[in-house]
């Protein structure tokens, strides 16, 4: 089993998190970028851990709660580190269906953090666009 591999990959994508929301409070909003997608790549690594240890047993991602749509990038990532720490505490006391289902609605929480960053980064790029020299 991939136990070990799976809660460092989430411990990982939590050390990206919390690296992001420092950048975000200085206002650095390319490292906040660049830090979550890595924490998504290490959600994804995780994830895919998953599925390889339980390839035989149920871990469909239509049986996931969805998570309330965040507004805020700084919410949406406390959000997805809630998420990631209690897929690790699950993962560690066994109950793997659990840990899988948290990972997975911190995956949608992060990969919404991108979707709001996006936005803003493509709307500060059309406003400066917009502005005559």
């Amino acid at each position: 089993m991939h136990t070990e591999r799976i809660a460092e990959a989430l411990a990982s994508a939590m050390n990206h998190l919390e690296s992001s929301m420092k950048a975000l409070a200085n206002q650095n909003e390319n490292a906040v970028g660049d830090l979550v997608w890595r924490a998504a790549a290490e959600t994804e690594y995780a994830l895919f851990l998953f599925t390889l240890s339980h390839h035989g047993e149920s871990t469909s991602s239509t049986k996931h709660s969805s998570t309330a749509k965040q507004t805020e990038v700084g919410a949406a990532l406390t959000s997805a580190q809630d998420l990631l720490i209690e897929a690790k505490e699950s993962l560690s006391v066994g109950s793997v269906e659990e840990a899988y289902e948290k990972a997975w609605d911190a995956r949608g929480c992060i990969l919404g953090v991108w979707d709001m960053l996006e936005k803003k980064r493509k709307s500060a790029s059309k406003a400066g666009a917009a502005t005559p020299p």
